[in-house]
């Protein structure tokens, strides 16, 4: 995936609409899990479609397994 931030990396805040908060919950894997690795997931989701749509899919399995079955919309 992609790269972890350093010490020195700047973090800002993004305004979302109250729907779009309650998807991003709903995408964690973990409770703890911050937004910034959710949306980094989504990206590297998006970029291997690209890449490799077969990959992109079998890792979407592998999440829905880890959350109870739960499909991702």
């Amino acid at each position: 995936m992609a790269s972890i931030p350093t010490k020195t990396s700047a973090i800002t805040t993004i305004k979302v609409y109250r729907e779009t908060k309650e998807r991003l919950d709903k995408l964690k894997e973990y409770s703890r899990e911050s937004y910034d690795e959710v949306l980094r997931k989504m990206f590297f989701i998006c970029n291997s479609l690209r890449k490799d749509p077969d990959k992109a899919l079998r890792f979407l399995r592998k999440l829905d397994k880890k959350n109870k079955g739960d499909k991702y919309t």
